[in-house]
């Protein structure tokens, strides 16, 4: 090809700006640059493209035809740009997600908002629930994903975890567990305890732990939902047994969170039918879900760093 894609940009910015100066400034080049693929296209063509009068640079007759076509090339390559940037925000479209309402308060909504502005023309349908209803609303197609703060064990769903948490204590600004490096299932039950209910997996998770520890469970007031439960506390009803991300994701200065001696872990994972025909847009809400987790992960290590000014949590 004697008329190449650049020599084109060069020539159109120069019939726009009426100099090699103000080619240059249009395109970021050196003046220079733009006089060398000038000159070399005139000579590759084989045409005087411009008369140089005093200075200036006067489009020759040829000049003027060669750019209404060199024009027209470059609004079509417009569209095609135009057209490429669509296809990279996706169809339009619904992405429709469901998560634990725990992950409702922080994670998820990080990942959402990342996702509307990185994929404009695709709707999300969000709403939150719980693990026993998780698997029936993914293989019977209601959402095109789902993330769990536990994993679900069926023949039928692939899970795949990208994050790690653990059960934390929430007791009133003030109280004397506080004084505590960590407290242990031994401690929490000298109090007024508030915790999920036995039939749910979080509250499973407790029990065990408890039953590992050789403590009785004696619990005052179950709960389904974590948030209802630090709203208790808040209240004085007693302290509870919750999950870190939903009191990360509430910022309440009345309450203290307290890391427990006996771990429990927290798996969350992405959840979706192994029939699943791995849908765009679910893929792509992956994507951005993970870059969320690694950069909150990331700047927890650096709030952490000595050189960061912060203590060390």
């Amino acid at each position: 090809m004697r008329f190449r894609l650049r020599q084109m940009e060069v020539f159109r910015a120069v019939m726009l700006t009426g100099s090699i100066n103000g080619a240059a400034k249009l395109l970021f080049i050196s003046q220079p640059a733009v006089s060398r693929i000038v000159s070399h296209t005139e000579h590759t063509l084989g045409l005087a493209l411009f008369n140089r009068i005093k200075g200036k640079l006067v489009p020759t007759p040829e000049g003027d035809a060669l750019f209404r076509e060199v024009d027209e090339l470059y609004q079509q390559a417009l569209r095609v740009d135009d057209f490429a940037r669509g296809l990279a925000q996706g169809p339009p479209g619904t992405l429709n997600i469901a998560s634990s309402p725990c992950l409702s308060r922080g994670l998820i909504p990080q990942a959402i908002t990342r996702f509307v502005w990185r994929y404009p023309n695709i709707r999300v349908n969000y709403h939150t629930t719980l693990l026993n209803s998780m698997a029936q609303e993914v293989l019977s197609n209601q959402v095109d994903l789902a993330i769990s703060v536990l994993p679900l064990a069926h023949p039928n769903l692939t899970m795949q975890p990208f994050a790690e948490g653990r059960m934390v204590c929430v007791v009133p600004f003030g109280h004397e567990l506080a004084q505590l490096a960590t407290v242990s299932i031994a401690d929490l039950a000298r109090y007024t305890l508030i915790v999920h209910h036995p039939t749910i997996p979080f509250g499973q998770l407790v029990s065990a732990a408890f039953r590992k520890a050789g403590v009785t469970l004696e619990s005052r007031i179950d709960i389904h939902q974590t948030d209802v439960a630090c709203s208790l506390v808040r209240s004085g009803a007693g302290i509870a047994m919750v999950d870190q991300f939903t009191v990360e994701g509430i910022a309440w200065t009345d309450l203290q969170v307290l890391p427990l001696a006996d771990e429990i872990r927290l798996v969350p994972s992405i959840v979706r039918s192994v029939f699943d025909t791995r849908k765009t847009h679910a893929d792509k809400f992956i994507e951005l879900l993970l870059e969320s987790v690694a950069d909150r992960q990331n700047g927890l290590q650096t709030a952490t760093r000595p050189s960061a000014g912060k203590p060390g949590n």
